[in-house]
Protein backbone atom coordinates (compact mmCIF):
# COMPACT_ATOMS: atom_id res chain seq x y z
CA UNK A 1 0.00 0.00 0.00
CA UNK A 2 1.73 3.55 -1.00
CA UNK A 3 2.09 5.54 2.74
CA UNK A 4 -0.15 8.73 0.98
CA UNK A 5 -3.47 5.79 1.44
CA UNK A 6 -1.61 4.12 4.78
CA UNK A 7 -1.42 7.34 6.89
CA UNK A 8 -4.32 9.38 5.34
CA UNK A 9 -5.75 11.42 8.34
CA UNK A 10 -8.91 9.56 9.78
CA UNK A 11 -10.24 13.15 11.51
CA UNK A 12 -8.94 16.04 11.24
CA UNK A 13 -6.68 16.56 14.36
CA UNK A 14 -5.03 13.87 12.35
CA UNK A 15 -4.92 16.65 9.54
CA UNK A 16 -1.19 17.92 10.17
CA UNK A 17 -0.72 22.22 9.25
CA UNK A 18 -3.37 24.91 8.57
CA UNK A 19 -4.53 24.98 12.03
CA UNK A 20 -6.46 28.14 11.45
CA UNK A 21 -8.16 26.61 8.15
CA UNK A 22 -9.35 23.88 10.46
CA UNK A 23 -10.76 26.21 13.39
CA UNK A 24 -12.94 28.15 11.02
CA UNK A 25 -14.26 25.12 9.13
CA UNK A 26 -14.88 23.66 12.23
CA UNK A 27 -16.79 26.60 13.68
CA UNK A 28 -18.54 26.81 10.51
CA UNK A 29 -19.73 23.15 10.55
CA UNK A 30 -21.12 23.47 14.06
CA UNK A 31 -22.69 26.50 14.08
CA UNK A 32 -24.33 26.11 10.32
CA UNK A 33 -28.22 26.45 10.16
CA UNK A 34 -30.29 27.15 6.85
CA UNK A 35 -29.04 30.17 4.42
CA UNK A 36 -25.50 30.28 6.35
CA UNK A 37 -22.94 30.99 3.84
CA UNK A 38 -21.13 28.15 2.00
CA UNK A 39 -17.48 27.60 2.24
CA UNK A 40 -14.79 28.21 -0.42
CA UNK A 41 -11.79 26.46 0.41
CA UNK A 42 -8.58 27.80 -1.45
CA UNK A 43 -5.07 27.02 -1.53
CA UNK A 44 -3.13 25.19 -4.41
CA UNK A 45 -3.54 21.29 -4.81
CA UNK A 46 -2.17 18.18 -2.33
CA UNK A 47 -2.46 20.45 1.09
CA UNK A 48 -6.07 18.88 2.35
CA UNK A 49 -8.97 20.56 1.03
CA UNK A 50 -10.64 17.67 -0.33
CA UNK A 51 -9.62 15.88 2.77
CA UNK A 52 -10.84 18.42 4.96
CA UNK A 53 -14.04 18.66 3.39
CA UNK A 54 -14.24 14.71 3.54
CA UNK A 55 -13.05 14.23 7.27
CA UNK A 56 -15.26 17.40 8.49
CA UNK A 57 -18.52 15.40 6.75
CA UNK A 58 -18.00 11.99 8.40
CA UNK A 59 -17.08 13.54 11.60
CA UNK A 60 -20.11 15.98 12.34
CA UNK A 61 -22.66 12.97 11.13
CA UNK A 62 -23.14 14.29 7.05
CA UNK A 63 -23.25 12.47 3.90
CA UNK A 64 -21.23 13.63 1.62
CA UNK A 65 -22.19 14.37 -2.19
CA UNK A 66 -19.28 15.27 -4.07
CA UNK A 67 -19.24 16.81 -7.32
CA UNK A 68 -16.17 18.28 -9.87
CA UNK A 69 -16.68 20.97 -12.46
CA UNK A 70 -16.87 18.87 -15.05
CA UNK A 71 -20.73 17.81 -12.91
CA UNK A 72 -21.83 21.60 -13.15
CA UNK A 73 -20.84 23.07 -16.34
CA UNK A 74 -24.28 23.73 -17.65
CA UNK A 75 -27.40 24.76 -16.25
CA UNK A 76 -29.02 21.40 -17.03
CA UNK A 77 -26.77 19.52 -15.12
CA UNK A 78 -26.88 21.24 -11.91
CA UNK A 79 -30.34 21.02 -11.85
CA UNK A 80 -30.35 17.22 -13.02
CA UNK A 81 -27.91 16.70 -9.74
CA UNK A 82 -28.84 18.87 -7.09
CA UNK A 83 -32.51 19.78 -7.51
CA UNK A 84 -33.76 16.25 -6.46
CA UNK A 85 -31.08 16.92 -3.22
CA UNK A 86 -31.99 19.84 -2.49
CA UNK A 87 -35.94 18.99 -2.50
CA UNK A 88 -35.99 16.63 -0.51
CA UNK A 89 -33.17 17.19 2.45
CA UNK A 90 -35.91 15.83 5.23
CA UNK A 91 -35.82 12.33 3.38
CA UNK A 92 -32.28 11.97 2.88
CA UNK A 93 -30.96 12.80 6.07
CA UNK A 94 -27.79 15.30 6.60
CA UNK A 95 -26.58 15.90 3.43
CA UNK A 96 -23.40 18.02 2.67
CA UNK A 97 -22.14 18.71 -0.89
CA UNK A 98 -18.88 19.06 -1.95
CA UNK A 99 -18.10 21.10 -5.62
CA UNK A 100 -14.36 20.45 -6.04
CA UNK A 101 -11.86 22.34 -8.40
CA UNK A 102 -14.88 24.89 -8.92
CA UNK A 103 -12.53 27.34 -10.45
CA UNK A 104 -12.22 24.77 -13.48
CA UNK A 105 -16.09 25.58 -14.46
CA UNK A 106 -15.01 28.68 -16.16
CA UNK A 107 -14.16 28.90 -19.78
CA UNK A 108 -15.76 28.14 -23.14
CA UNK A 109 -17.80 24.82 -21.73
CA UNK A 110 -19.65 26.69 -19.22
CA UNK A 111 -23.12 26.60 -20.53
CA UNK A 112 -24.91 28.68 -17.66
CA UNK A 113 -23.26 26.32 -14.78
CA UNK A 114 -21.89 29.10 -12.94
CA UNK A 115 -24.97 31.68 -12.88
CA UNK A 116 -27.07 28.37 -12.10
CA UNK A 117 -24.40 27.31 -9.21
CA UNK A 118 -24.41 30.91 -7.92
CA UNK A 119 -28.10 30.69 -7.55
CA UNK A 120 -28.30 27.88 -5.28
CA UNK A 121 -25.09 29.50 -3.29
CA UNK A 122 -27.27 32.50 -2.15
CA UNK A 123 -30.21 30.06 -0.75
CA UNK A 124 -28.40 27.29 0.66
CA UNK A 125 -30.69 24.46 2.25
CA UNK A 126 -27.83 22.01 3.08
CA UNK A 127 -24.17 22.75 3.92
CA UNK A 128 -22.18 23.57 0.71
CA UNK A 129 -17.81 23.31 0.81
CA UNK A 130 -16.39 24.81 -2.34
CA UNK A 131 -12.59 23.41 -3.13
CA UNK A 132 -10.52 26.16 -5.76
CA UNK A 133 -6.64 25.82 -6.74
CA UNK A 134 -6.96 29.61 -6.90
CA UNK A 135 -9.92 32.76 -6.81
CA UNK A 136 -7.81 35.20 -8.44
CA UNK A 137 -9.10 35.32 -11.99
CA UNK A 138 -12.13 37.73 -12.88
CA UNK A 139 -14.71 34.89 -13.23
CA UNK A 140 -14.35 33.64 -9.67
CA UNK A 141 -15.83 37.15 -8.26
CA UNK A 142 -19.48 35.93 -8.53
CA UNK A 143 -18.78 32.74 -6.17
CA UNK A 144 -16.67 34.62 -3.92
CA UNK A 145 -19.52 36.95 -3.63
CA UNK A 146 -21.88 34.48 -1.79
CA UNK A 147 -19.13 32.30 -0.09
CA UNK A 148 -17.09 32.73 2.96
CA UNK A 149 -13.55 31.85 2.13
CA UNK A 150 -10.92 29.98 4.12
CA UNK A 151 -7.44 30.09 2.37
CA UNK A 152 -5.10 27.05 3.38
CA UNK A 153 -1.51 27.62 2.90
CA UNK A 154 1.17 24.85 1.55
CA UNK A 155 3.06 22.68 5.08
CA UNK A 156 6.02 24.43 6.15
CA UNK A 157 9.26 22.58 5.39
CA UNK A 158 10.09 22.23 8.85
CA UNK A 159 6.92 20.71 9.90
CA UNK A 160 6.71 18.59 6.75
CA UNK A 161 9.98 16.87 7.76
CA UNK A 162 9.09 15.89 11.18
CA UNK A 163 6.14 14.36 9.45
CA UNK A 164 8.67 12.50 7.37
CA UNK A 165 10.19 11.60 9.88
CA UNK A 166 7.75 10.20 12.04
CA UNK A 167 6.72 8.32 8.96
CA UNK A 168 10.13 7.20 8.54
CA UNK A 169 9.92 5.63 12.18
CA UNK A 170 6.92 3.94 11.63
CA UNK A 171 7.95 2.14 8.63
CA UNK A 172 11.55 1.36 10.09
CA UNK A 173 12.87 3.28 7.60
CA UNK A 174 15.66 5.83 7.34
CA UNK A 175 16.67 8.30 4.82
CA UNK A 176 19.89 10.91 4.88
CA UNK A 177 19.12 14.45 5.87
CA UNK A 178 20.02 15.85 2.61
CA UNK A 179 17.90 13.98 0.94
CA UNK A 180 14.78 14.43 3.25
CA UNK A 181 15.54 18.30 2.63
CA UNK A 182 15.74 17.98 -1.13
CA UNK A 183 12.44 16.00 -0.83
CA UNK A 184 10.34 18.18 1.94
CA UNK A 185 11.46 21.95 -1.05
CA UNK A 186 10.57 19.30 -4.42
CA UNK A 187 7.45 18.82 -3.02
CA UNK A 188 6.28 22.14 -2.17
CA UNK A 189 4.18 21.66 0.45
CA UNK A 190 2.47 18.72 -1.27
CA UNK A 191 2.19 15.91 1.44
CA UNK A 192 0.45 13.30 -0.83
CA UNK A 193 3.91 13.91 -3.13
CA UNK A 194 6.67 13.89 -0.35
CA UNK A 195 5.24 10.67 0.75
CA UNK A 196 5.35 8.28 -2.29
CA UNK A 197 8.60 10.18 -3.30
CA UNK A 198 10.17 8.94 0.42
CA UNK A 199 8.45 5.31 -0.24
CA UNK A 200 10.54 5.01 -3.82
CA UNK A 201 13.60 6.07 -2.56
CA UNK A 202 13.81 3.49 0.61
CA UNK A 203 12.43 0.89 -1.93
CA UNK A 204 15.62 1.72 -3.75
CA UNK A 205 14.74 2.83 -6.59
CA UNK A 206 16.40 6.50 -7.67
CA UNK A 207 13.61 9.58 -8.20
CA UNK A 208 13.98 10.48 -11.62
CA UNK A 209 12.85 13.99 -12.94
CA UNK A 210 10.70 13.99 -15.48
CA UNK A 211 13.42 15.58 -18.20
CA UNK A 212 15.19 12.06 -17.52
CA UNK A 213 12.87 10.02 -18.56
CA UNK A 214 13.28 8.56 -22.31
CA UNK A 215 12.50 5.15 -23.96
CA UNK A 216 15.21 3.72 -22.45
CA UNK A 217 14.32 4.67 -19.02
CA UNK A 218 10.28 3.05 -19.52
CA UNK A 219 12.16 -0.35 -20.70
CA UNK A 220 14.24 -0.46 -17.85
CA UNK A 221 10.79 0.39 -15.58
CA UNK A 222 8.65 -2.12 -17.08
CA UNK A 223 10.65 -4.88 -17.43
CA UNK A 224 11.83 -4.06 -13.41
CA UNK A 225 7.75 -3.61 -12.92
CA UNK A 226 7.37 -7.28 -13.55
CA UNK A 227 10.36 -8.84 -11.81
CA UNK A 228 9.36 -6.79 -8.80
CA UNK A 229 9.82 -8.98 -5.49
CA UNK A 230 6.50 -7.79 -3.98
CA UNK A 231 3.15 -5.91 -5.21
CA UNK A 232 4.74 -3.05 -2.82
CA UNK A 233 7.84 -2.45 -5.03
CA UNK A 234 5.96 -2.87 -8.35
CA UNK A 235 3.57 0.18 -7.09
CA UNK A 236 6.78 2.19 -6.15
CA UNK A 237 8.26 1.39 -9.54
CA UNK A 238 4.84 2.76 -10.88
CA UNK A 239 4.87 5.70 -9.48
CA UNK A 240 8.63 6.50 -10.32
CA UNK A 241 7.81 6.11 -14.36
CA UNK A 242 6.18 9.53 -14.42
CA UNK A 243 5.91 9.90 -18.14
CA UNK A 244 2.91 11.02 -20.12
CA UNK A 245 -0.20 8.82 -19.02
CA UNK A 246 -1.03 7.34 -22.09
CA UNK A 247 2.41 6.74 -23.44
CA UNK A 248 2.37 4.13 -20.12
CA UNK A 249 -0.71 2.45 -20.92
CA UNK A 250 0.80 2.08 -24.19
CA UNK A 251 4.11 0.43 -22.81
CA UNK A 252 2.35 -1.74 -20.61
CA UNK A 253 -0.33 -2.62 -23.54
CA UNK A 254 2.41 -3.37 -25.93
CA UNK A 255 4.67 -5.47 -23.49
CA UNK A 256 1.74 -7.65 -22.69
CA UNK A 257 0.44 -8.55 -26.49
CA UNK A 258 3.67 -9.73 -27.26
CA UNK A 259 4.82 -11.42 -24.50
CA UNK A 260 4.29 -15.39 -24.04
CA UNK A 261 1.22 -15.42 -21.86
CA UNK A 262 -1.13 -18.02 -21.30
CA UNK A 263 -4.81 -17.21 -22.43
CA UNK A 264 -6.33 -16.53 -18.70
CA UNK A 265 -3.02 -14.46 -18.12
CA UNK A 266 -3.70 -12.08 -21.51
CA UNK A 267 -7.13 -11.65 -20.70
CA UNK A 268 -7.12 -10.48 -17.23
CA UNK A 269 -4.17 -8.04 -18.45
CA UNK A 270 -5.85 -6.34 -21.02
CA UNK A 271 -8.97 -5.92 -19.03
CA UNK A 272 -6.71 -4.30 -16.52
CA UNK A 273 -5.19 -2.14 -19.14
CA UNK A 274 -8.60 -1.70 -21.01
CA UNK A 275 -9.73 0.17 -17.32
CA UNK A 276 -6.55 1.94 -17.68
CA UNK A 277 -7.32 3.24 -21.17
CA UNK A 278 -11.23 3.89 -20.34
CA UNK A 279 -10.09 6.57 -16.79
CA UNK A 280 -7.77 8.27 -19.25
CA UNK A 281 -10.16 8.91 -21.80
CA UNK A 282 -12.49 10.23 -19.47
CA UNK A 283 -10.05 12.02 -17.35
CA UNK A 284 -9.55 13.85 -20.95
CA UNK A 285 -13.37 14.06 -22.10
CA UNK A 286 -14.09 15.74 -18.73
CA UNK A 287 -10.59 17.12 -17.76
CA UNK A 288 -10.98 15.33 -14.67
CA UNK A 289 -7.44 15.32 -13.94
CA UNK A 290 -7.59 14.80 -10.27
CA UNK A 291 -8.46 11.27 -11.29
CA UNK A 292 -5.12 10.43 -12.55
CA UNK A 293 -3.72 9.56 -8.84
CA UNK A 294 -6.28 6.42 -9.67
CA UNK A 295 -4.04 5.38 -12.81
CA UNK A 296 -1.67 3.37 -10.92
CA UNK A 297 -3.84 2.07 -8.83
CA UNK A 298 -5.39 0.01 -11.66
CA UNK A 299 -2.00 -0.47 -13.64
CA UNK A 300 -0.88 -2.35 -10.27
CA UNK A 301 -2.82 -5.53 -11.21
CA UNK A 302 -1.21 -5.87 -13.87
CA UNK A 303 1.64 -7.07 -11.66
CA UNK A 304 1.79 -10.93 -11.08
CA UNK A 305 4.99 -12.43 -9.78
CA UNK A 306 7.43 -14.45 -11.88
CA UNK A 307 5.28 -13.62 -15.11
CA UNK A 308 6.88 -13.46 -18.21
CA UNK A 309 6.45 -10.09 -19.34
CA UNK A 310 9.06 -7.77 -20.84
CA UNK A 311 8.91 -4.72 -22.20
CA UNK A 312 8.62 -4.57 -26.39
CA UNK A 313 8.01 -0.82 -27.75
CA UNK A 314 5.36 -2.73 -30.59
CA UNK A 315 1.93 -3.47 -30.76
CA UNK A 316 2.79 -6.57 -32.59
CA UNK A 317 5.17 -9.41 -32.32
CA UNK A 318 8.47 -9.02 -33.53
CA UNK A 319 8.70 -11.62 -36.02
CA UNK A 320 4.91 -10.36 -37.98
CA UNK A 321 6.86 -7.28 -37.80
CA UNK A 322 9.89 -8.26 -40.24
CA UNK A 323 7.30 -10.64 -42.36
CA UNK A 324 4.88 -7.41 -43.10
CA UNK A 325 8.33 -5.07 -43.45
CA UNK A 326 9.60 -7.47 -46.13
CA UNK A 327 6.42 -8.65 -47.79
CA UNK A 328 5.36 -4.67 -47.40
CA UNK A 329 8.53 -4.40 -49.76
CA UNK A 330 7.27 -7.34 -52.59
CA UNK A 331 4.44 -5.75 -52.39
CA UNK A 332 5.58 -2.68 -53.50
CA UNK A 333 7.67 -3.33 -56.25
CA UNK A 334 4.61 -5.71 -57.86
CA UNK A 335 2.58 -2.62 -57.81
CA UNK A 336 5.31 -0.34 -59.67
CA UNK A 337 5.60 -2.82 -61.97
CA UNK A 338 2.15 -3.99 -62.94
CA UNK A 339 1.12 -0.06 -62.71
CA UNK A 340 3.43 0.26 -65.26
CA UNK A 341 2.16 -2.58 -67.72
CA UNK A 342 -1.58 -1.27 -67.02
CA UNK A 343 -0.53 2.30 -67.79
CA UNK A 344 -2.04 3.72 -64.61
CA UNK A 345 -0.12 5.42 -61.47
CA UNK A 346 0.95 3.50 -58.40
CA UNK A 347 -1.34 5.19 -56.46
CA UNK A 348 -4.56 3.87 -58.82
CA UNK A 349 -2.97 0.80 -58.85
CA UNK A 350 -2.75 0.61 -55.06
CA UNK A 351 -5.99 2.06 -54.23
CA UNK A 352 -8.56 0.21 -57.04
CA UNK A 353 -6.51 -2.85 -59.08
CA UNK A 354 -4.33 -4.67 -56.51
CA UNK A 355 -7.90 -5.38 -53.88
CA UNK A 356 -8.91 -7.30 -56.60
CA UNK A 357 -5.08 -8.47 -57.69
CA UNK A 358 -4.67 -10.03 -54.23
CA UNK A 359 -8.31 -11.83 -53.60
CA UNK A 360 -7.34 -13.63 -56.93
CA UNK A 361 -4.32 -14.37 -55.08
CA UNK A 362 -5.98 -15.79 -52.66
CA UNK A 363 -8.39 -18.05 -54.32
CA UNK A 364 -5.65 -19.15 -56.18
CA UNK A 365 -6.53 -17.62 -59.64
CA UNK A 366 -3.42 -16.68 -59.56
CA UNK A 367 -0.17 -17.92 -58.48
CA UNK A 368 2.40 -15.82 -58.00
CA UNK A 369 5.84 -15.72 -56.26
CA UNK A 370 6.68 -12.85 -54.36
CA UNK A 371 10.49 -13.94 -54.44
CA UNK A 372 9.96 -13.84 -58.50
CA UNK A 373 11.31 -11.58 -60.68
CA UNK A 374 9.75 -8.93 -62.71
CA UNK A 375 9.64 -11.11 -65.81
CA UNK A 376 8.00 -14.44 -64.49
CA UNK A 377 5.64 -12.40 -62.35
CA UNK A 378 4.12 -11.42 -65.97
CA UNK A 379 4.64 -14.09 -67.67
CA UNK A 380 2.83 -15.53 -64.98
CA UNK A 381 -0.48 -12.93 -64.96
CA UNK A 382 -0.72 -13.03 -68.80
CA UNK A 383 -0.35 -17.06 -68.62
CA UNK A 384 -3.40 -17.21 -66.02
CA UNK A 385 -5.50 -14.75 -68.21
CA UNK A 386 -5.25 -17.10 -71.71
Amino acid sequence: MMWSEKYRPKNLLEMIGNEAAKESFVKWVTKWVKGTKPLLLVGPPGIGKTTMAWLGAKQFGYDLISLNASDVRNKQRIQEILNPVLGNTGLLGKIMIFVDEVDGIHGRADFGGVSALVDILKEPTVPIVLAANTDSSDKMKDIKKVTTTIRMKPIPPRLLRFYLESILRKEGESLKIGTMIKLVLDSRGDIRSILNSAQVLVSGFELQTEKSFETTDMESAVNAFFKARSSEEAMAILYSLRIDPQEKINAFYSSVITSPLSKEDMKEMLDVISQADMLYGKIIRKQQWRLLRYLDSILIKLYKQDTAVRYSQYNLPWPLITRLRWDGKAIKELEASLAKQMHVSRSSFATFYLPYFLMCVKNKVLDMDFNATESEIIQKEVASLK
